[in-house]
């Protein structure tokens, strides 16, 4: 079983679906978490549910002053880039409202979280970053160009992170799931044409299980996963393998 006494995790986007389970679980295994969201009530909510004391920061992550804070850290082992959105629309239909709204969340707030972490990693002589992105970062989708291109970029980042950072001992990975289950996707699915196309696309003919996903980042997290950076661990029943 792993053990994460002693480290420090920061996660983003934690008080939800994906980033709630990722801060649930680290804190069973024993991490010192910050769990950094919009909502102080989510995160006062979540902070009821963990077995072991966390920190809540209730911050804005496109905003300076959550990197600032960022930066008066000593110590940062594991940095989870899990903040996102998404606005499915065609191509004539997108607004420069969404489109910056999805850049500079999805693309600019990963780069500058990651600059502020990667500081503190390198005084420490070494960490890890995954960045949750999606399996749209490694194919296209109808009414998805703005995701994306966001995900693509994010799987570039991983890359060129790795090689740069990989002399101070840090690790740089993405985690690239299909569709979950949880209950923000689950009306989506009350639509037979997008239903049966997701469910077409995947070979195993079944969604991501949340559990999946966290269960991808401890092992990334992990030091069964030394020698793994630069590289997305793809959790798609198949998809990209069309």
């Amino acid at each position: 079983m792993n053990d994460f006494s002693g480290k420090t995790v920061l996660i983003t986007g934690a008080s939800k679906g994906i980033g709630k389970a990722i801060t649930l679980e680290f804190s069973k295994l024993n991490a010192n978490v910050i769990a950094v969201s919009r909502t102080k009530k989510d995160l006062e909510s979540l902070q009821k549910e963990t077995s072991n004391a966390i920190e809540i920061w209730d911050e804005d992550i496109t905003k300076n002053s959550f990197y600032e804070k960022i930066s008066t850290l000593k110590k940062i082992d594991i940095c989870i880039n899990n903040a996102g959105m998404n606005k499915p629309k065609l191509i004539e239909d997108v607004d420069d409202e969404t489109l910056d709204m999805m850049l500079n969340l999805n693309i600019r707030s990963v780069y500058k979280t990651s600059q502020a972490v990667t500081s503190i990693m390198k005084k420490n002589l070494g960490g890890v970053i995954i960045n949750v992105t999606s399996q749209m970062g490694h194919v296209g989708s109808p009414k998805r160009s703005v995701y994306c291109l966001t995900k693509h970029a994010i799987e570039g980042l991983t890359k060129a992170l790795a090689i740069e950072l990989a002399e101070h001992n840090i690790r740089v990975c993405s985690i690239a799931p299909t569709f979950a289950d949880t209950p923000m996707t689950r009306p989506m699915f009350e639509d037979k044409k997008f239903h049966d196309f997701v469910y077409n696309m995947i070979p195993l003919k079944k969604l991501v299980d949340v559990d999946d996903i966290v269960s991808g980042i401890i092992y990334l997290s992990s030091s069964s996963a030394k020698m793994i950076t630069g590289t997305s661990l793809v959790i798609d029943g198949g998809w990209t393998a069309h």
